[in-house]
């Protein structure tokens, strides 16, 4: 198995250390707001990475955060925590907000068909091995306080910046970040935020009553379930530069040693070739898919067809085609599921493998996918698609179970199955034919949207 490692930019082989389960670390949701489709392209590319993972035949060990607090209005530790002003903003319980919100993302991963982490930790149930990371960093020297808070110093750990490829020498004060006064360098970042009396989640520390910094949340529950040692860790190319940088200062700083041994990132989802905003109103969540008859699975084809290191434009088009090619390839599957033919499936499930297991190389094994099922209905076709989804996670097993299954000869199911898969190749002429051959055995066949309708001609006619 290999894959892209961002911190060496090139490709790597993957196998767990002395055969023990895979250690993945995957930056969760921020649960102060709907995660939208954006943030899910990031965790269908975690799932297609677990259950590549679990497809080569090693154990996982799958660990996600819920960040619930911690998170400061500006990535790079300037604002205010973006849970007090959601808080302020709709006149909610924070922890209300954080509850509600993660029911909701659980509930869109499921419908998503992504597998759930073994662990899932929130922030705010390890505020004190948050505060005991830090005090190691403290007295390893590497840390300082502040009057609001106490900060990394990133002098001491002179291989900051190697994730992002990131020239200190070349920025300038200020570029990132308003100035703080109190830190030695504008580019230090909060372990720990003070806190005024009026703030809603604060916690009592060796430092005064305060909360966390974002980053320390990661480093700290690394620790606590991975042991220090995390094979994978994922996130969004958007937490290369800061988020993952700062991790791997802290990590390494309380360690002496590296945490993580690959770093995987998602590309973006674009929205019509642009950014996603609120501001722009192209913020979709999975519900504004539904409200224009589009199902979560539609979704998951859609993303299927980019690579997970390649940017993806989002159209309605683009969905659209996705929804049509998705059904058609649930008919041309189902088509295979009683058929007699002699189709092979030997020269595909091999290179579909290969694909999967080559940094989940998703789109090649689709196309090849799709070369498969073209051919004649064969059960071994079938049963090879049903393996290869084990990766895909198309619910391909729940290709439409048509009434006529229980009523209907199984010399005519046969006919009707072999005109699904002629309409799923387009093979109209084939397709033609199976409909007059149907006709003369006294079947009518309807086309409709949701595929073919068989019903038993009308006498006397």
């Amino acid at each position: 198995m290999t894959l892209y490692n961002t911190l060496t930019r090139q490709k790597e082989t993957y196998a767990p250390a002395d055969g023990k389960p895979c250690g993945v670390y995957a930056c969760g949701p921020t649960v102060y707001s709907p995660a939208h489709i954006g943030n899910m392209r990031t965790y269908l590319f975690v799932d297609w990475l677990r259950r590549a993972v679990t497809y080569a035949g090693f154990a996982m060990n799958h660990v996600m955060n819920i960040t619930d607090v911690g998170h400061l209005t500006d990535d790079a530790d300037g604002g205010e925590d973006k849970f007090e002003k959601a808080a302020r903003e709709r006149r909610i319980d924070p922890w209300a907000i954080a509850a509600a919100v993660t029911e909701r993302f659980f509930a869109d991963t499921g419908a998503l068909n992504i597998e759930r982490p073994e662990t899932v930790c929130k922030a705010t149930e390890h505020i004190p091995q948050m505060i005991a990371f830090i005090q190691t960093l403290l007295q390893k020297g590497h840390a300082y306080e502040t009057p609001d808070g106490i900060y990394f110093d990133i002098a001491s750990f002179p291989e900051y910046g190697k994730l992002s490829r990131l020239d200190l020498d070349g920025q300038q004060a200020g570029a990132r970040v308003e100035v703080n006064p109190h830190k030695r360098s504008q580019f230090d970042f909060a372990l720990w935020k003070k806190a005024p009396k009026e703030h809603i989640m604060q916690w009592a520390s060796p430092w005064g009553w305060g909360y966390p910094g974002w980053h320390i949340e990661c480093s700290a529950m690394g620790l606590q379930y991975l042991g220090g040692r995390i094979d994978i860790h994922t996130g969004g190319v958007d937490h290369i530069p800061i988020h993952h940088e700062n991790e791997i200062a802290q990590n390494g700083a309380y360690l002496g040693r590296p945490m993580v041994k690959i770093w995987m990132h998602g590309e973006f989802l674009l929205i019509d070739g642009g950014k996603m905003s609120k501001s722009l109103g192209n913020l979709y969540t999975l519900a504004d898919l539904a409200e224009r008859g589009y199902t979560p699975m539609h979704f998951r084809y859609f993303c299927a067809n980019a690579h997970y290191r390649s940017k993806l434009n989002f159209t309605w088009d683009g969905l659209d085609a996705a929804k049509t090619a998705y059904d058609r390839l649930l008919a041309a599957v189902r088509a295979h599921r009683r058929g007699t033919g002699a189709a092979d499936a030997e020269p595909y499930l091999p290179q579909m493998r290969e694909a999967v297991l080559d940094d989940l190389n998703i789109p090649k094994a689709l196309g090849l996918l799709w070369g498969m099922v073209k051919q004649p209905p064969s059960q071994a076709v079938y049963d090879a698609a049903l393996e290869i989804d084990r990766v895909l996670g198309l619910r391909l097993d729940e290709a439409p179970q048509a009434e006529e299954d229980a009523v209907f000869p199984p010399g005519i199911l046969a006919l009707i199955d072999a005109r699904q898969a002629a309409k799923a190749a387009k093979n109209y002429a084939e397709a033609d034919r199976l409909r007059n051959e149907l006709n003369e055995k006294g079947y009518e066949i309807k086309d409709t949207k949701e595929g073919q309708v068989v019903s038993p001609a009308e006498r006397g006619r």
